[in-house]
């Protein structure tokens, strides 16, 4: 394969992410358990513009990790797009998500886990490291947050 594309610049990738996460509804959510036991599931999200909110069921793998362990890695796009999201989770009974949040995840995915019979709980994500690429060329300059900080400027 040729690399025909030049690199974007730092700013063109953040609003590239920043369109992702209102465009895209599904994320790779990865997680351990204590042992160090993987755990890799899609779910789906909604961004508020701050964190990324999540629902599942809190006694799957995926709900105790996030519950227990408070942090995974997200995950978009494929080998050609990558956009990989460290995130510290909170988390929250089903019943006391914010409304917005909550309303927005309704909205956007036509599901409300606040009216599941099943027990579910919320899991507002905070990104604290985001990186983004398009092939080998886009490597350097791929960490687009740090620490929780942008490192990147607005693009808009």
């Amino acid at each position: 394969m040729k690399i025909t594309e030049p690199p974007r610049s730092p700013e063109r990738r953040k609003q590239d992410l920043l369109d992702r996460l209102e465009r895209e509804i599904d994320v790779w959510v990865a997680t351990a358990d204590r042992e160090g036991l993987p755990c890799l599931v899609a779910l789906w999200f909604v961004w508020d513009g701050a964190h990324l909110w999540l629902a599942t069921r809190p006694t799957n793998p995926t709900g105790r990790n996030l519950r227990d362990g408070r942090r995974a890695r997200l995950a978009f796009g494929d080998t050609r797009d990558v956009v990989l999201v460290d995130a510290e989770a909170e988390t929250f009974p089903a019943q006391d998500a914010p409304v917005a949040a909550a309303e927005a995840f309704l909205a956007k995915t036509g599901w409300d886990p606040r009216r599941e019979r099943a027990e579910y709980a919320w899991f507002r994500m905070r990104p604290v490291a985001v990186q983004a690429w398009r092939e080998v060329q886009e490597l350097p300059g791929r960490h687009l947050m740090r620490d929780g900080v942008w490192v990147v400027q607005d693009p808009r």
